[in-house]
């Protein structure tokens, strides 16, 4: 019988299943998350959710709830808030505690009997990959009958798929992954200026990750508005995994309203690539179509999750990437992009929104093409 290969120690931390089911929740247009643990758990990822219209609460248990239990208070919150918010869906939330003292939240729903949808999501932090998380909330969704078989389904494909491309190129790749800023960005925009001016062919593509797309079609759109300054526009090809039809609601929402403002600003799409959930598959949508139609183009800039596109069409091309990982940097690199850049603070500026959020080297790349 073969022996199963051991899963390298990664050391630098990760992201939480907890906070990923907190994202999910978000993603289903979830009212009110509680929290079921300490008041410091997932404190700032539950504080931005609520820049983005989901109130996070919390069960706010101390020493004694972790030796007496929380049960009471679980109860408690979900009265108050179904008084006070008068929601049309609640999301209730494990923790790392209140899952190692067995807490069990069904019960507390069942005593309150709230009248509105209840998912319940029995989770903790100690899950290898944060994608379990976002599975545990969607089974629970499907359970309560919010989302359908078949789009479970789809998204436990598409979880497995992310998994895997963090695994190969991501932040699960290395034992240690060293933070870096990544390349100057004015070095870099002035390098990618250059070409355009040269009337070199060049990949303009976003295979970004959920509401993180309101920032970096920025980027894409700032190519394209720097192509049409320069006349050049004809030989940019702009692809985007704004498919508007496929995703939980709020992603489907999220590409049409960026989207419709790409529309507005006279950028044409020239290939859809997938759904903002799908950027896991999108990468391999796009290779396709590259090695069909494009493999003699001088460069591509993509931004979003841009190690998710196979190399194999893209190995003889200057690649400018975009991303929001300083520990993607490396891996980015190693793989062949000879230009990285990172947008640091993106995540927390594309919460809320519902339009697209200005970009540092989209700014960079602008102000760069007034004097060309």
């Amino acid at each position: 019988m073969p022996v199963k290969e051991k899963e390298p120690l990664i050391m630098h931390p990760r992201p939480s299943s907890i906070v990923a089911a907190l994202y999910t929740l978000r993603d289903l247009d979830t009212d009110v998350v509680i929290l079921h643990g300490p008041p410091g758990c997932s404190f700032k990822h539950a504080r931005l959710l609520e820049e983005d219209g989901m109130r996070v609460v919390t069960t706010s248990l101390d020493e004694s709830g972790f030796v007496f239990g929380g049960h009471d208070s679980l109860v408690e919150v979900l009265e108050k808030v179904i008084k006070r918010f008068n929601p049309k869906r609640i999301g209730i939330v494990g923790t790392c505690a209140s899952m190692i003292i067995g807490e069990e939240l069904h019960e507390a729903v069942t005593e309150v009997q709230p009248d509105v949808p209840v998912i319940e999501v029995e989770v903790h932090a100690g899950y290898r990959d944060n994608t379990k998380g976002v599975i545990i909330a969607l089974e629970s969704a499907l359970a309560a009958g919010i989302i359908s078989e078949a789009e479970f389904e789809r998204q436990k494909s598409l979880l497995k798929e992310a998994t895997m491309v963090e695994k190969r190129h991501g932040a699960a790749s290395k034992e240690y992954l060293e933070p870096n800023r990544g390349d100057l960005k004015f070095r870099v925009a002035e390098r990618l200026l250059e070409l355009m001016k040269q009337g070199k062919k060049g990949l303009n593509i976003l295979n970004a990750k959920k509401e993180t797309a309101f920032m970096f079609a920025d980027i894409n759109l700032a190519v394209a508005q720097t192509a049409e300054k320069l006349g050049v526009s004809s030989s940019i090809v702009n692809m985007a995994n704004l498919d508007v039809n496929v995703g939980l609601p709020k992603n489907r929402r999220n590409a049409r309203e960026i989207k419709d403002e790409l529309t507005q600003k006279d950028m044409k799409i020239h290939h859809i690539i997938g759904g903002l959930d799908e950027y896991p598959i999108a990468g391999n949508n796009a290779s396709r179509i590259i090695g069909e139609k494009y493999q003699d183009f001088d460069f591509a800039v993509i931004t979003g999750v841009p190690h998710a596109l196979p190399m194999d069409n893209m190995k003889n091309m200057e690649l400018f990437s975009i991303t929001n990982g300083p520990r993607q940097v490396v891996p980015l690199k190693e793989m062949g992009h000879k230009h990285v850049v990172v947008e640091i603070d993106l995540h927390p500026k594309t919460l809320g929104v519902n339009h697209i959020v200005e970009s540092e080297f989209g700014a960079t790349l602008r102000e760069l093409a007034k004097d060309a």
